[in-house]
């Protein structure tokens, strides 16, 4: 669950697992690439990788339809403050990855 001002966003708990599980398959830096739902994600970005059929949970990991999206913004700084990422910190166009 993420809370931003008075919205409370659901994702599957098994997505922090999973994504960095995914990073570290990776190895390199991924673009976050935040969007919401209703946009399409840039490919290749941790937002695409979160609303894939690709990704172990074939879709979505966002749960309440209509705020799924934004996965690349809201997960990567858990995956921060958890220590399994390193992320950047710039204006824009940020990235991560696996530690």
């Amino acid at each position: 669950m993420c809370t931003v001002g008075k919205t409370v966003l659901h994702y599957d708990a098994r997505a922090i697992d999973d994504l960095h599980a995914m990073l570290k398959k990776h190895g390199d830096w991924m673009d976050l690439g935040a969007a919401d739902e209703q946009k399409p994600a840039k490919d290749g970005t941790v937002e695409a990788w979160g609303r894939s059929k690709k990704n172990p949970v074939g879709g979505w990991y966002g749960l309440k339809k209509g705020l799924r999206g934004r996965f690349g913004m809201y997960l990567p700084p858990l995956l921060e403050k958890l220590g399994l990422v390193e992320l950047t910190h710039e204006a824009k166009n940020n990235k991560m990855r696996a530690l």
